[in-house]
C-alpha cells in the first residue's frame, strides 16, 4: 500500500508505530517526584529547554518540596531561582498563586481532571496534559507543543496553526492509549532529525509517511 492510497488516519497509525520502534524507552524528560514538582517543571519548561529546567529544579524543590512551601514562598526567592528559565517573574508569579489554589482548595494535592487544572494560573492544555498523563495515568488529550506542531504539520496530519485545533485533529487520528506516548516520541524525533531550521530528511525513517519535501542539502 503506498503512501497515497492510505487514509490520513492509517498514515498516522504507521508513524506511531513507526515512532515506538524508533524510540521504545521515550519517557517525559523533566525531572520530578511529586505531581506538584512535575506541575511546576512543566511550567517552567515553557518557551524553555527541558534539560534547562532540569538544572534549576534541584535547587528549587530542594529549597521548596511541596504546594504548602511553594505556596508560602518568598516572590523575590522564588523569582532568582527560576530565572535563568526566561520569563521567570510571570513564572514564579504563577508557581505561587497555583501552589497556594491546590493548598487552599485541593487539599495540597494536584487535581487530576482537565477543568480543574486549566483554573490554576499558568496552566493550559499543554501543561495539563503532562501532568494528567505522567503523574496520574490519564490521557485526557494530545500534548502540542513546538516539536509536536512542527512535525503534524510537515507529516500532513493536520493543516491547522493553533495548538487547540491540532490537538482535535490528532485526537480524531490516534487511540487514546497512545496519546501522550505520541507527543513525547515526536519530540524525540524533532530533537534528534526533523529539526526547524535543517531536517535530516535523507536519514528520516518517517520519510516515506511524511508530505512535506525539503531540498537536498548535497543538491
Amino acid at each position: 500500500m503506498t503512501k497515497k492510497s492510505l487514509t490520513q488516519k492509517q498514515r498516522a497509525l504507521k508513524i506511531l508505530s513507526r515512532l515506538k520502534e524508533l524510540y521504545p524507552d521515550a519517557t517525559c524528560s523533566l525531572n520530578y517526584e511529586t505531581p506538584v514538582q512535575l506541575l511546576v517543571a512543566t511550567i517552567l519548561s515553557a518557551q524553555c529547554t527541558d534539560e534547562r529546567v532540569n538544572k534549576v529544579t534541584p535547587v528549587l524543590f530542594g529549597r521548596f518540596p511541596d504546594a504548602e512551601s511553594l505556596a508560602n514562598a518568598d516572590i523575590l526567592e522564588l523569582e532568582e531561582i527560576v530565572r535563568s528559565t526566561g520569563f521567570y517573574r510571570n513564572k514564579a508569579k504563577n508557581i505561587k498563586a497555583a501552589c497556594r489554589i491546590i493548598v487552599n482548595e485541593f487539599n495540597s494535592i494536584v487535581p487530576n481532571t482537565m477543568e480543574q487544572l486549566l483554573k490554576l494560573p499558568g496552566v493550559a492544555r499543554k501543561t495539563a496534559n503532562v501532568v494528567l498523563a505522567h503523574a496520574y495515568g490519564i490521557n485526557a488529550g494530545v500534548t502540542v507543543d513546538t516539536h509536536v506542531k512542527r512535525l503534524t504539520q510537515r507529516l500532513g496530519l493536520t493543516t491547522n496553526t493553533e495548538p487547540i485545533t491540532i490537538e482535535k485533529d490528532l485526537m480524531a487520528l490516534l487511540p487514546q492509549p497512545d496519546w501522550e506516548n505520541w507527543s513525547i516520541r515526536l519530540i524525540y524525533h524533532g530533537r534528534a532529525v526533523c529539526q526547524a531550521r535543517s531536517p535530516s530528511c535523507d536519514i528520516c525513517q518517517l520519510g516515506d509517511l511524511c508530505e512535506m519535501k525539503f531540498p537536498d542539502k548535497n543538491s
